[in-house]
Parts: C-alpha cells; structure tokens; sequence
C-alpha cells in the first residue's frame, strides 16, 4: 500500500509534535468512565498536543479481552474528542489537524483487523507493536508489517524489552524503511545502542520523509537535541528525533509541549544547547523514574500515570483493568519527592483553571 496519509497530517508529523500515549478512565468498578476519559482528551487538546495514541500500552493493552471489549469504544471517544476540537478551531493552536495514531497489537490477522478498525474511525496511522511474534524471525515480521501496511500506513515501534519488546537488528530497521507505508518511528527501546540502530538504518535507507519519535521516556529532552550524522552514499546525512510519542507525555502535557518548543527552538538556532536545557533533561528523566517506576523495574508504570492524574482531578482513582497493576511500595513518595523538587514540570495550576469544563464538556 502506499502512503495514504494526508499530507497536512504528514506535514505536523514530520515537524515533531507531542503525542501523549491516552490512558484509560476507569471506574471503582474497573468500567470505562467515558466522562472521564474524554475529559483526559480535553485535556491533551487543550495543552497543546499534536496527535494521539490511543489503544497503545498507556491504554492497556487488556482493553482487546472479550471481558472488557473497549479496544474500538475507546477509539470512538478519542476520534469524536479530536474531531470536535478539529471542527471548532477556536485559536491558533488548533489551525491544523491532529495526528490520529491508533495502537495496534497481536497476530497478523489481529493487527489487521484492528488496523481496519482504525481506518474506519478517522486515524492516520497505526503504531504497531511486534511484541506478540515473540522470538519469530526478522523475515517474519517484516512480513507482519507488510501485511499491516496495506491497510493503514505504519508508525513504526521499538518497544522496550522490560515491557514486552524485543531487540531488533539495525538490518531489521533497514528493511521496515523498504514498506513504501512507512511514515513514522517510535524510538523506545530505552537503550542508547539500539536507539542509534533505528536513526543509522532509516538514514542509510535514504529515507528523509521518515519521521523520528521518541518514545525513551527515560531520555526526552536529549533525544529531542542530539543529531545524528552518519556518511551515506559519501555524503553526511544528519536526522533527529523531532517529536514524541510518550506514555510521560500522558501527564503534565502542558509542560510538555513547552519542552519541546525550547528543544525546537535550541535546534534552530544552530548555537550550542543551553545547559539550562540539558539540566532539563535531567530533571525530566528524575521525574519520570518515579511515575513509570523504574527502580522496581517498571512495575507500578500505569498506576504512577494514573496517579499524577487523580491528584489533579482528571482521574478518580487509579484503578487498572488488571488488578494487580498498583503503585509499587515508595512510589508515591516517590511521585512527592520530584513534584516538590521541579513544580516547573508539573501544570497543576493550567488543569485546575480548566479541569471543570473538561469534565462538563462545556
């Protein structure tokens, strides 16, 4: 299949823009709470994202059980939020569409049949994971992804293994860039080597319409500034990770999209990083330790996102569909120690001027 995707779509992505990974409403009851969930996308829109994923791993990827039967609910709400936001564009900031990315997971008649889903409701692209091939060979998944192709063009993913990912070849990578529906990257493999694996195979395949988006939560802001330059065909290429596409990004979004206007800002003017920007860096990837809980290797992930979001009203609770998904012993204090230690990262003041009409719709 070729490129499909509208070209003022390919244009936002190729800028780089923010796209928060959409977390799940639950209530006490572990059922969707759809005011509270398009709340959350009220938000987002509001804080300025660009684009965003939904049914991806910041949604859980349990919404496709039978039991709970949410993959296609949840995109439904996401799409009728971005296309309200689109159709009412009241300022500047929404002058241009939404970049609509849809997660799509499982066995290639699986990826497919959610990829179709997708398609159906409006997004633009699917990001979609490999991790249900498990150790299949590299030849496989290419096929995998040729198969998805066809329906929707792909926004690439380099999961990391302590979540489910695998490693995978920079040869792999130079092969993904061959599907002519190859329009994006999601680089999280939360490894410098293999990060640089992604970027050298996608410039070596002469691929310049290839958009760059990190997903290591654990390396924002240097991701977003570093260049990479590799010599192709005898020339000097250089390509940067423009955007992101982040589960962190899923929690004090305003702040985010500031972050990344200053990284885009920096990059523009050629000059040298302002060590006010890489002392950024730092504080961002302290502040992520603790909601995505790495020091008990990513365990309590989803309920550190939740949690930022219920102190601040978006969500009641931080119930997940799986029970056993809860806040790691320390991790709150945790999620208090850096809240005290950066409160320029947190938006608590942007969400509680505006968290009232969210939750109305007004």
């Amino acid at each position: 299949m070729a490129d499909t995707m509208d070209p003022t779509v390919r244009k936002v992505l190729r800028r780089g823009v923010v796209i928060p990974a959409h977390p799940l409403a639950l209530t006490p009851q572990r059922k969707l709470d759809e005011r509270r969930q398009r709340a959350l996308g009220r938000y987002y829109i509001a804080a300025g994202a660009g684009g965003l994923a939904v049914g991806v791993h910041t949604t859980q990827f349990a919404i496709r059980r039978p039991e709970h039967g949410l993959y296609q609910p949840v995109l439904e709400l996401a799409a009728e939020e971005m296309t309200h936001a689109e159709v009412n564009r009241a300022d500047a900031d929404r002058s241009e569409p939404l970049v609509r990315v849809a997660g799509v997971i499982g066995p290639t008649r699986q990826a497919v049949g959610e990829a179709e889903i997708a398609r159906r409701l409006g997004y633009h692209a699917v990001l979609l994971s490999l991790a249900a091939l498990g150790d299949a060979r590299e030849d496989t998944l290419i096929a995998h992804c040729r198969a998805v192709s066809e329906t929707m063009p792909l926004f690439g993913f380099y999961l990391q293994p302590a979540v489910g990912g695998r490693v995978l070849s920079c040869a792999f990578w130079r092969r993904l860039a061959e599907i002519e529906g190859l329009v994006a990257v999601k680089i999280a493999p939360f490894s410098r080597y293999q990060t640089l694996d992604v970027v050298r195979a996608i410039a070596e395949s002469g691929r310049d319409d290839v958009a760059l988006y990190t997903g290591n939560d654990d390396n924002i802001v240097m991701d977003l500034l570093t260049p990479y330059r590799f010599e192709v065909g005898g020339r000097q290429v250089t390509r940067r990770l423009v955007g992101g596409l982040l589960g962190h990004w899923a929690v004090w979004t305003s702040k985010a999209v500031e972050i990344l206007d200053d990284c885009h800002a920096a990059v523009a003017s050629g000059g040298a990083v302002p060590d006010g920007l890489l002392r950024l860096g730092v504080e961002v990837t302290d502040c992520n330790a603790a909601v995505f809980d790495a020091a008990n290797n990513y365990a309590g992930v989803m309920a550190g996102v939740h949690e930022v979001l219920r102190r601040q009203g978006l969500l009641q609770g931080i119930w997940c569909l799986d029970p056993a998904e809860r806040l790691s012993e320390g991790q709150a204090e945790e999620i208090d120690r850096v809240c005290r230690a950066y409160p320029h990262l947190t938006d608590d003041t942007f969400v509680g001027e505006h968290i009232g009409q969210w939750l109305s719709g007004s």
